[in-house]
């Protein structure tokens, strides 16, 4: 069986071990395969890659060359959603979007990077093993749900797998070892596999983007009916699929996108599409967050309108349009005028209703505003943290410090408060922290302290303002943790450690720097790891959750 294995078990040590990411870059590390990212589709950065193969005597049929057509099987999935195949003639690793194991298909090789390539799916010879009916109909182009088509019961399988081989060939932890202490755990699925997500986010464009065989639906006048709102095509950042409904979103949420849809076109309102070339255009983003009224339970729904202006009495006949539905409780307005594609803006308005909706977690209260972070499966979220409390293991008698690092708006920390003496939550983004603040003062919390700052950038004096916490809670973003953070909690010797990640790659080495150290740079290591919980956050995607437990040797 092709696994991530088989593409790093023989290098050697200084090629499969990660670069540290400096606080000016989010992704430099020198593992091979973009497929062990956690970033979201984008052209490919570059990568020091060495795969070990034994060519046969015929090296130019061994390593295809690009824009060759090629007969191939895919044998897994690799972090990221990509197929894992070879060559069928070869053993030759090709790396290849939307194929899923047991499929036999026709690819062409599009890249090549050093001893491995990608290729594009052409035409399926033998389809995959538990293939089923995707029931969305953008799956074929949208990059959102790539393994819709995936059977649920393989796709947590393969997320289960693909853990596993990070944690081995990354993080260094044997195979037996993960097996007779009991480390590894299975999987937890998601019971919801659609209408999870609470937060939105689509494109406006002056041009739908079309595959091939529809192009004849273009109209090439320019007129308004070829407007777009909708998703990016993976890997570009000015193509936009036109989406009436995401299956992935609330049913509230999804009628609101379709009541938009409905009417934004129309030449009489003077809507213009943000063109990202020209940088001319009114309406940029629009983002939808679900939440819940907490003395009622039923649904509320935020619309935050990005735009490249203030022109509210422009807004306004998509405001009345949108206000009507009695689950629309906020209607705002980000200003953006920078020519990035961000949808967080300069300027706030509030065009209807409050400037915040609310959600429960874990019997907290949380208020959730246009430009916050909140975990995006409310319904996983509560197992997710159940799981962190678990792992944190508090007494419950009010003496333990907890550090909580990469807290964002508080959530996992003010869920720990309650039974600590003391939680100190360190985040960068400083409207986070003041949405932090404001959910400790929102459920009574008054032992709970949250403080602006870099955690890539700390110094020698960092700790120095909180006392030896009990436990550690780490919930970095993709990259994982910068070193400087690696050597602090080496130093600092907390007795047990939560390490919550999004990116099992980047986990799976700063587990390895905990737990063996870093030789090259003469630190030890001195964390044992006790337990690996991957959780399914987001079913038909590639991403992966994981909870670890570490414990002071």
């Amino acid at each position: 069986m092709g696994t991530i294995s088989n593409l790093t078990n023989t290098f050697p040590l200084h090629i499969r071990k990660f670069k540290f990411p400096s606080s000016s870059s989010s992704s430099s590390y020198r593992f091979p395969l973009s497929t062990l990212s956690c970033s979201t589709p984008e052209p490919e950065s570059n990568t020091t890659t060495s795969i070990s193969q034994t060519p046969n005597s015929n090296a130019t049929s061994y390593f295809p060359k690009r824009g060759q057509t090629l007969e191939l099987l895919c044998e897994s999935l690799a972090f990221k959603g990509k197929g894992l195949c070879k060559v069928t003639d070869t053993g030759f690793v090709v790396m290849c979007d939307r194929a899923l194991p047991g499929e036999r298909f026709i690819g062409r090789i599009t890249r090549k990077k050093g001893n491995y390539a990608e290729a594009a799916k052409l035409q399926t010879l033998t389809p995959p093993f538990d293939t089923v009916d995707a029931p969305c109909v953008y799956v074929p182009h949208c990059g959102g749900c790539k393994t819709q088509n995936l059977a649920y019961h393989a796709q947590v399988k393969a997320k289960e797998e693909q853990v596993r081989e990070l944690i081995i060939h990354v993080g260094r932890f044997s195979q037996k070892e993960l097996e007779l202490h009991g480390i590894m755990k299975p999987i937890v699925p998601c019971d919801i596999q659609f209408n999870y997500r609470n937060k939105m986010e689509f494109s406006f464009g002056p041009y739908k983007w079309l595959p091939k065989e529809s192009m004849h639906e273009r109209n090439d006048d320019g007129g308004s009916e070829n407007y777009a709102l909708g998703l990016h095509v993976p890997g570009y950042f000015d193509k936009i699929i036109n989406v009436d409904k995401c299956l992935l979103q609330t049913d509230p949420a999804n009628k609101v996108l379709a009541a938009i849809q409905e009417c934004w076109r129309d030449p009489q309102l003077g809507f213009s599409p943000y063109n990202v070339h020209s940088h001319v255009g009114f309406l940029k983003h629009l983002m939808l967050r679900s939440g819940r009224d907490v003395m009622t339970g039923l649904p509320e729904i935020m619309v935050n309108f990005v735009t490249s202006s203030y022109k509210p009495e422009l807004l306004k006949v998509l405001v009345d349009k949108v206000s009507a539905f009695p689950e629309v409780v906020s209607i705002m307005n980000n200003v953006n005028t920078s020519v990035g594609n961000t949808s967080v803006g300069e300027e706030e308005y509030t065009l209807h209703g409050k400037s915040s909706i609310t959600e429960t977690l874990r019997g907290l209260t949380f208020q959730i505003s246009a430009n916050s972070f909140f975990q995006t499966n409310t319904h996983q979220a509560e197992v997710l943290y159940k799981l962190i409390e678990e792992c944190a293991g508090i007494k419950g008698d009010g003496s333990e410090i907890v550090l909580d690092l990469f807290c964002g708006t508080g959530t996992i920390g003010l869920t720990l408060a309650r039974s600590a003496k003391h939680v100190y939550g360190y985040e960068v983004v400083p409207q986070a922290i003041a949405d932090a603040r404001l959910n400790a003062e929102l459920n009574g919390i008054q032992n709970a302290t949250f403080v602006q700052g870099d955690l890539n950038k700390i110094d020698e004096n960092f700790g120095k303002n909180f006392p030896k916490p009990d436990i550690v809670i780490s919930d970095p973003n993709r990259p994982g943790m910068h070193m400087k953070l690696i050597k602090f909690l080496l130093n600092l010797k907390a007795p047990r450690i939560v390490y919550v990640s999004c990116n099992p790659a980047t986990c799976a080495r700063d587990l390895d720097y905990l737990c063996h150290g870093v030789a090259e740079l003469n630190i030890k290591g001195c964390y044992k790891l006790i337990s690996l919980q991957p959780v399914d956050m987001f079913p038909h995607t590639p991403h992966i959750e994981c909870v670890c437990l570490l414990e002071l040797c």
